[in-house]
């Protein structure tokens, strides 16, 4: 199963994406946990150590990779670059998970980054296309990485939304987009819910199908989660997360090819 996850910045997706990751590791799935994010914070999330993270740059930065497996120069590349060896290569293994760090698609502005993005999509389409038992994505916030390049393969779209208008809307652009590229499921997860009052606004903007879940917030429960030493995100915030997990599941099947 492949899994993307997005929505407006700071709803809580990349949290929510190592949590997701975590939870089908101790299920004993293999987890490829792919940091598609600017930010590139799925790592430290993860609770990877710093001088770890820092060994191991965003495939973005590799330029001279990029340049050889591109074959860059006088404007000239390689659409589709040979990159099947890049996970073995580049991830970071923490038990069942192997964390890539990859950088987001680069937009041009002054710059060409043609090479870069035929890396990248490249790189996340050999691994949305391949046999791996359960693929994460932390995609970037908002919808300027949805290409059909980053969409293709993806068997659940996870839209992260904080009860307000903002948000909703963004998420509402992102379903009709992740929609109009194939995706065969797109599910919208509220987080931060403070109230009954913020729950009952989510539930009044989506439809019962569309939602898939809750997480209210719990000011003490994310403080002692960013606390915790526990390789990883801390025991009480898991167990919020559980609470849509058990409906990932479901949306997939039970995660065909999982445990083989």
């Amino acid at each position: 199963m492949k899994i993307a996850i997005t929505g407006k910045g700071g709803a809580g997706k990349t949290t929510l994406a190592a949590g997701i990751a975590q939870l089908f590791a101790r299920q004993d799935y293999q987890v490829y946990a792919v940091d598609a994010d600017p930010d590139i914070s799925l790592g430290t999330t993860l609770g990877v150590p710093e001088e770890q993270l820092a060994a191991q740059p965003p495939l973005i930065e590799m330029k001279e990779l990029i340049a050889e497996r591109t074959g860059a120069g006088g404007g000239i590349y390689i659409l589709n670059p040979q990159v099947d060896d890049i996970l073995d290569k580049y991830a970071i293994e923490l038990g069942r998970i192997k964390l890539l760090r990859m950088g987001a698609v680069k937009h041009a502005s002054t710059a060409c980054y043609c090479p870069e993005n035929a890396f990248l999509h490249a790189v996340v389409n050999s691994l949305l296309l391949g046999n791996q038992e359960v693929v994460i994505l932390d995609m970037g916030a908002g919808i300027e990485h949805l290409t059909r390049g980053t969409a293709r393969g993806v068997d659940l779209m996870l839209i992260v939304t904080e009860p307000t208008k903002v948000s909703v809307d963004t998420a509402r652009v992102i379903q009709k987009l992740s929609s109009e590229m194939g995706v065969p499921k797109i599910r919208v997860i509220g987080n931060k819910i403070r109230s009954a009052k913020e729950r009952e606004f989510l539930v009044e903007q989506f439809t019962e199908e569309e939602i898939l879940g809750c997480l209210e917030f719990d000011e003490e429960l994310w403080e002692r989660a960013m606390l915790e030493d526990s390789g990883g995100l801390g025991e009480v915030l898991l167990k919020s997360v559980s609470m849509v997990f058990d409906q990932i599941l479901r949306e997939g099947g039970g995660v065909a090819g999982a445990n083989s």
